[in-house]
């Protein structure tokens, strides 16, 4: 998947205009609710730290909520689904993934807030490249962070919207595919699926898999 997301964004690339990604995308950052106010928390409003994200494509839901009060409270801005990627700064900088539920992150992120004429799948395609930009203008005496501002002037090389919608597409494609084989993949490396098969394999007078499945331990 990196080889061809390598073919698109270095290979064909160049032949795209040069635009910065503060012009393509509005670059917002968080923050946190007094943590000894127990009013500002538990509450519906999601509210991500830079830890709840993986390897996943999209966050659907945080780990923990704000309430309304908590939210006024402080930094924190509320992003659209379906239009950000989320964009971690610091403690591990270029961590990403797409929100599909209206949502708000701590201070240790730079979210991509596409505007209508970008695709945010195309974007979220080259996070990559995003990421090396930012780990390479981060800077810090405790840890290395980059700015909204330093992010905002990364140049990166975009097509016109409808090829950004095309590729950003065939990636979608791509990813659900590879998530799909991960699963199942996961699930035959499961020890109780594992164990299923052995005891299938095990020979028997009826030649045929016992109905019941041996606990483990």
């Amino acid at each position: 998947m990196t080889v061809i997301r390598l073919f698109f964004l270095v290979l064909i690339a160049p032949a795209w205009e040069q635009r910065k990604l503060g012009d393509v995308a509005t670059i917002v950052g968080g923050g946190t609710p007094s943590t000894n106010n127990d009013a500002y928390w538990d509450g519906d409003i999601d509210w991500y730290s830079p830890a709840e994200l993986g390897e996943q494509v999209y966050a659907d839901r945080s780990a923990r909520r704000i309430t309304q009060a908590g939210y006024d409270s402080c930094s924190a801005t509320l992003l659209p689904a379906g239009k950000t990627i989320l964009f971690t700064s610091r403690a591990g900088i270029g961590n990403t993934a797409i929100l599909r539920r209206s949502a708000c992150t701590n201070q240790g992120f730079q979210s991509l807030v596409v505007n209508d004429d970008t695709d945010v799948y195309f974007v979220y395609s080259m996070t990559d490249r995003i990421k090396n930009f930012a780990e390479q203008k981060a800077s810090g005496s405790t840890f290395l962070e980059i700015s909204g501002k330093g992010l905002a002037a990364g140049e990166f090389a975009f097509p016109s919207k409808d090829e950004q919608t095309a590729i950003g597409s065939m990636f979608k494609q791509l990813d659900h595919l590879i998530t799909l084989h991960q699963r199942k993949y996961d699930g035959c490396a499961n020890p109780l699926f594992l164990e299923r098969r052995i005891s299938c394999r095990k020979p028997s007078h009826q030649n045929r898999c016992s109905a019941t499945t041996t606990p483990s331990g």
